[in-house]
Formats: C-alpha cells, structure tokens, sequence
C-alpha cells in the first residue's frame, strides 16, 4: 500500500510551487523534477520551513 497517495491530486502544482517558493527562501537551488543530489539537510530545512509557514496560516486562520 502506498501512504505517499494525495488526497487532493490537484493540489500537486500549489504544493510544488509552494516547495520552489520557500526553497528559494531558505537558498536551497531546487529544479523541476529530480533533485536527488541536493542533502538531507538541505530538504529538512526546505519541509520544515513548509510546515512552519502552513502551522502559521492554520493559526492565523482560526483567529
């Protein structure tokens, strides 16, 4: 069974652009499609710094 299924499939492209969004951020060079060659900590800081800001809006939106 595959647990990475999206729930929402059209919500591919806004997660991806939002990944490209805060990899610029932190000064992460992401490409489209593969980036297997960019570190573990470089990816952390990518999906952590994602998950910081949509905790933010969530907090934001029950205000």
């Amino acid at each position: 069974m595959n647990s990475n299924k999206k729930v929402v499939p059209e919500a591919k492209a806004a997660l991806d652009k939002f990944k490209m969004e805060v990899a610029s951020e932190v000064g992460v060079n992401l490409k489209n499609g593969y980036n297997g060659d960019i570190t573990a900590r470089e990816a952390g800081s990518i999906g952590g710094q994602m998950v910081k800001k949509m905790v933010e809006a969530y907090e934001n939106s029950i205000k």
